[in-house]
């Protein structure tokens, strides 16, 4: 697949010295849904307004459905919608009158269709009975739905969204996952920036992973998952005795939930049989209702490059 975004040492060092982006090598393919991962500081709301040439970057380059930015900006944007750090909005303006202004502000939006595209981009984010309501009354996931539907008036080769379910009830932030898969299948390229991995792992073909301005990984959400190892987890009535067993079968990292009856751990090496270790567990008298391994997930692999939680500040 051909890039819709592409950088090669791109760079951004703010005044005092402050390193934000660091030499930053990204490649977003064509048709895919993109999550760009990072905790607080880690560089992803200054790399995405390099992209959209609201910023320029101290060293490096970045493009742009193949055209470099920000030099390319009047040519690039009008097939780019964009929700970057919340959106902008007029508070003593209705949801529709504010669409109504932004798409006015778009020299090449057809004036004749403007009423039915506002009214589409409302009904597609659910605001269309929130429409005539002031935008200051809105609330934050409202307000949010709102910046989505403005980036979304015209048909787009390419959506940037910038924790797009910010404020969201868990409704609607199913609808907004839903939303981009729709817009995915039509053929638009979707760029995520989110702190859920869970938001990443559920809407994502393709993810990249940021921490203190620079990239640790990028590739499929599938390959980034398989690059951690999964956790040998083990269902008994017994967690204390299989927590011993498995530790004396050489099991690191094993926690316990007693409630849950749950044991986990780090899962075997190369070689280890895990028959042995079932047979071990009922040897010593434990009761197992369940025994495995389970397939790592995309937090796993974020702790596994980083070593850390993830800030779900970010």
């Amino acid at each position: 697949m051909t890039a819709v975004i592409e950088t090669r040492g791109l760079t951004k060092r703010f005044r005092g010295g402050q390193l934000a982006v660091d030499r930053l090598d990204l490649t977003v393919p064509a048709g895919s849904v993109f999550g760009f991962l990072g905790p607080n500081g880690s560089g992803k709301t200054t790399t995405i307004r390099m992209l959209m040439g609201l910023i320029e970057p101290t060293a490096g380059r970045a493009t742009v459905l193949g055209e470099t930015m920000p030099a390319a900006a009047r040519t690039v944007l009008p097939q780019v919608g964009a929700l970057i750090e919340g959106p902008a909005l007029y508070g003593f303006l209705s949801g529709r009158d504010n669409l109504l202004r932004f798409d006015a502000a778009d020299p090449t939006a057809d004036p004749r269709t403007r009423r039915a595209r506002v009214a589409d981009a409302l009904d597609r984010v659910g605001l269309a009975p929130a429409a005539e309501k002031k935008a200051k009354a809105y609330s934050l996931g409202m307000k949010q739905r709102l910046g989505l539907a403005a980036a979304l008036l015209r048909p787009r080769r390419l959506l940037v969204l910038d924790e797009p379910t910010n404020g969201l009830d868990p409704q609607g932030m199913r609808e907004i996952r839903a939303l981009v898969r729709e817009l995915a299948a039509d053929g638009t390229t979707v760029f995520l920036s989110s702190h859920l991995l869970d938001e990443i792992e559920q809407v994502c073909t393709h993810a990249a992973v940021m921490a203190r301005g620079r990239l640790l990984t990028q590739g499929s959400v599938g390959e980034l998952a398989a690059r951690a190892r999964g956790r040998l987890a083990v269902l008994t009535p017994d967690p204390e005795e299989a927590a011993r067993v498995l530790k004396e079968r050489g099991i690191t990292e094993v926690a316990v939930d007693p409630e849950g009856g749950r044991v986990t751990g780090d899962p075997p090496g190369p070689g280890a049989e895990l028959a042995e270790l079932t047979a071990a567990l009922v040897a010593a008298g434990v009761r197992v209702r369940g025994f495995g391994v389970e397939r790592a997930s995309l937090e796993d692999a974020f702790v596994a490059l980083t070593g850390e939680g993830f800030d779900v500040a970010g």
